[in-house]
């Protein structure tokens, strides 16, 4: 077994900190090489969600870093503390949901929790406290605290962070707990193969026998009546038996369009908890603690003024701290508040001067395709909305100063390789295809932003 040197993890976190910046996160300090064998190096990670998260998404930067800091044609392994790798939920094709016929994991393979999510990380202000200490709640006390709980706001609140860390906390506290976490679109989208292939026992089976079901995005269950009717039983088997449901939506349970009065009645029959916009003391703190989270050294005029400037939600914060770290890697200078101005060219939407902002351009695709913006933002990948949301991450790449990483985070914290695709597929189709050419031509046309 080859011994492994003392300071590879120094030299791998170096070689992170200075090429991949971007997913690099304090507890990487924790993360141990163990040795090389055969070619491999085994890194040790004892959080089993952490683990879930590198092997799905950081291998190849730590591949690269391993090879220059060894200088050798080395793989990486992430393990955990039994020895396994968790490769075959790693692998598993990123946003692909399936409906597998052997046994259910503790959580949905396909939907990965992100180890940032948690409760130690999550901002406290007054726009989110009753539907913080709501979440903590239940993780002290499922399925009898609060049951439903329903938690609802506009995108980037935070929602998401906190079915994150609910389903984090009780899977510390039982790692064997059946948690089923996923949007609704893959409910609806479930239910529809199974009753197609016959397969609803299954169906059933796997939702009805959870000890907590989380679904986010339920307000997609609008117009869907038999999926709303099946739901509306699943609810009942649940409920009935003190098994945890955690639900999050855009809206309250009573202003979302044709869902039916009885599935509203019990959607209400918890805690509805109503996440804001935070307010400017929380934007600091925000900005802070993805500082920390990013091990990076901000002087005090910096989140102060970034939080001044913007007001609307978390999502666009952390792009705006994104694209304050990118300056200053680029031209090599230390983060200060001139090089936050200089960043954000005094124009927080990142729009080239002349030219459209982010928010005209989906605003004007989600106009020229009818389709709503909770849509746009949504994890749906039904042509209607992926196709519009392509065009919008192309637009944005061609005629604003946002990175891939940016634009991904406008639209769902969705990851830089998935805007690549987008802006790939939608510059080699606009030459194939009249009706798609025609509609980028419009869409630049009403932003004026083609060429004369």
């Amino acid at each position: 077994m080859p011994h492994v040197d003392a300071d590879l993890k120094d030299a791998l976190n170096a070689y992170l900190r200075r090429h991949h910046a971007d997913i690099c996160r304090h507890w990487f300090d924790e993360i141990e090489p163990l040795e090389i064998e055969g070619g491999v190096l085994r890194l040790l990670v004892t959080e089993p969600v952490r683990l879930r998260y590198l092997q799905r998404s950081c291998i190849q930067p730590f591949t690269e870093a391993a090879q220059a800091a060894t200088g050798r044609l080395l793989a990486v392994r992430f393990v955990g503390t039994d020895g396994a790798d968790d490769r075959k939920s790693g692998s598993a094709p990123a946003g692909r949901d399936t409906m597998p016929g052997d046994p259910l994991p503790g959580f949905d393979d396909q939907m990965v929790l992100s180890p940032d999510y948690t409760f130690d990380t999550f901002v406290v202000g007054p726009g989110n406290r009753l539907a913080h200490a709501a979440a903590q709640a239940v993780t002290g006390n499922p399925g009898r605290a609060y049951n439903p709980f329903f938690i609802h706001g506009g995108v980037g609140l935070g929602k998401t962070h906190l079915l994150h860390a609910i389903c984090q906390t009780i899977l510390k506290q039982r790692p064997s707990a059946k948690i089923l976490y996923l949007s609704c679109n893959t409910f609806i989208d479930l239910f529809h193969e199974c009753v197609k292939a016959g397969r609803m026992h299954e169906f059933r089976h796997r939702f009805r026998t959870a000890d907590m079901l989380v679904i986010d995005d339920i307000h997609f269950l609008s117009k869907r009546e038999q999926t709303q009717e099946e739901f509306f039983h699943t609810f009942n088997s649940l409920y009935q038996t003190s098994r945890q449901i955690v639900l999050s939506s855009d809206a309250a349970p009573n202003e979302i369009p044709d869902l039916e009065e009885r599935l509203v009645s019990r959607f209400n029959c918890g805690l509805v908890a109503r996440m804001d916009r935070p307010c400017y003391e929380t934007r600091v703190s925000i900005l802070r603690a993805k500082a920390k989270l990013h091990n990076l050294e901000l002087p005090d005029e910096v989140p102060a003024y970034i939080a001044a400037r913007i007001d609307s939600n978390i999502r666009e914060l952390e792009g705006a701290l994104t694209k304050v770290r990118g300056y200053a890697m680029a031209n090599g200078v230390a983060i200060t508040l001139d090089a936050a101005k200089a960043a954000l060219s005094e124009d927080p939407t990142g729009a080239v001067p002349n030219q459209p902002s982010i928010q005209t351009i989906i605003d004007a695709v989600t106009k020229y395709y009818d389709i709503k913006l909770s849509d746009l933002m949504s994890k749906r990948r039904h042509k209607s909305v992926a196709l519009p949301r392509q065009v919008c991450m192309w637009l944005a790449r061609k005629y604003t100063r946002y990175s891939l990483e940016e634009i991904g985070g406008y639209f769902g914290g969705r990851d830089h390789t998935t805007v690549l695709h987008a802006i790939r597929t939608i510059g080699s189709r606009r030459d194939q295809d009249p009706d798609l050419g025609k509609a980028v031509e419009r869409l630049e046309g009403v932003l004026g932003t083609r060429a004369e």
